[in-house]
């Protein structure tokens, strides 16, 4: 592989997982004051409105035209359209609630629950080291269920579950991110569209032509959405899933800096306890991914 490549891939990925980190929650958080469920219907919809420009500029009509002629491609880009769609709406409540570090959380178990789904599922090998950061995981959680059962983040293990089953299903297809997520996008707007209408019929919407500055703000959740994919998917391109994998922690990392100094979210010991399993796990899971690449 490439030195000069292989740097730029990892620069792209880290630049990518710092986008999620550190700007996306900073973002999705400014604008929480208009609500999640609005927060989620311009995430969904301008996305959709971003993927069609690039899919424009960059001309993958082709590309777009071979997977909506595929009714097994467009069957299950419809149902990990509906888990993502999900996925976003449970990360963007987390943030509007005060539930960064819970959202982390999510975010540190996404690549182990991955590994996972896809020994499960797939029958993928699943070498000692991968198995124990399973059994981690699940130690973790098994503890807060035991002894602080109120601090169990439901929200992080939604955010797991969620694209967890979204990879696992864009796994049995071959389409690329970026046109797969525009596909999804349409199957989900239809239904965007009337959850706005129903918002502004109420008055309950702050999105409005009388205020462009805030317009354009909550319209910034497209590009908020699409800039970081496109970095890391190009990073992964580059130098491949191996270190792009240990690059990704960046962003659970700095989700939890927020949260807890900038944010200054409650965090007891025993949620503590819990996450020492999980940092534990991410250090073995790391530890295989660098031995194996």
């Amino acid at each position: 592989m490439d030195k000069k490549n292989f740097n730029k891939g990892l620069f792209l990925t880290a630049s990518g997982s710092f986008w999620w980190g550190f700007l996306g929650v900073l973002y999705f958080k400014y604008i929480s004051f208009a609500g999640h469920i609005e927060v989620v219907v311009h995430r969904s919809l301008w996305t959709t409105i971003t993927l069609l420009f690039t899919t424009i500029l960059f001309s993958k009509w082709k590309t777009l035209k071979k997977i909506i002629s595929n009714r097994k491609q467009l069957l299950i880009l419809l149902f990990s359209g509906i888990l993502i769609f999900l996925n976003w709406a449970v990360w963007i409540y987390a943030i509007s609630v005060d539930q960064v570090i819970n959202a982390s959380f999510g975010y540190f178990i996404m690549p182990i629950l991955s590994v996972f789904l896809g020994y499960f599922f797939l029958s993928e090998k699943l070498s000692k080291k991968k198995l124990l950061s399973i059994l981690l995981v699940i130690i973790s959680i098994i503890y807060l269920i035991l002894i602080d059962f109120k601090s169990i983040p439901w929200v992080g293990i939604s955010v797991a579950l969620s694209w967890g089953f979204y990879n696992l299903l864009r796994k049995k297809i071959s389409v690329s991110t970026d046109i797969g997520l525009f596909v999804e996008s349409l199957f989900i707007l239809p239904f965007i569209l009337i959850v706005f209408y129903f918002i502004t019929k109420n008055n309950l919407n702050d999105f409005s032509f009388s205020n462009p500055t805030l317009m354009i703000i909550l319209m910034m959740a497209g590009p908020m959405t699409v800039i970081p994919l496109f970095l890391y998917v190009r990073g992964v391109e580059l130098c491949g899933l191996g270190p792009t994998g240990m690059v990704f922690y960046i962003t659970p990392s700095l989700q939890f800096i927020l949260g807890y100094f900038l944010y200054n979210e409650p965090f007891n010991h025993n949620q503590l306890v819990s996450f020492i399993f999980i940092w534990i796990a991410v250090f073995i899971y790391l530890r295989d991914l660098y031995e194996n690449n």
